[in-house]
């Protein structure tokens, strides 16, 4: 069931909260230091564990792998959201640096497309594929 999958998402959560608070304490931080990230290190590892396994089996590892798949993409949406606040409460000069990394990544993806070797180009989506035809016989 998916109710196994967002009570490990929350026990994992509420764990690695609680160490965030308590690193940023000992670091001598007024703020929860890197709790989410630890929350999410704690879900992947939760969700490979050998103690975990026979909730893995069924619906009750559907829901599991449910969560652990849309956690990642969430925290990186709420991280991206604070660094934008951040950076426009910065000031120009945080903007600026912003917009500079994310020009200097999409420059580089023409060049590490090149890295490694050619590879056949994948089939158009309307096209039928061999794997199909062979399930259905």
């Amino acid at each position: 069931m998916i109710i196994y999958g967002v009570a490990l998402l929350s026990a994992c959560l509420l764990a690695g909260l609680f160490i965030g608070e308590l690193l940023g304490q000992l670091l001598g931080v007024q703020a929860n230091v890197g709790g989410v990230g630890i929350a999410m290190l704690l879900l992947v590892l939760a969700s490979g564990s050998d103690h975990f396994k026979p909730l893995m089996t069924g619906a009750s590892g559907s829901g599991i792998h449910f969560w652990s798949g849309m956690y990642i993409p969430i925290v990186v949406a709420m991280a991206a959201s604070q660094n934008v606040v951040a950076a426009v409460g910065g000031g120009m000069l945080a903007l600026l640096a912003g917009v500079a990394a994310v020009v200097v990544s999409f420059a580089l993806v023409p060049v590490l497309s090149r890295i490694g070797p050619q590879s056949e180009p994948l089939p158009p989506l309307n096209a039928p594929t061999t794997s199909n035809s062979k399930a259905g016989a």
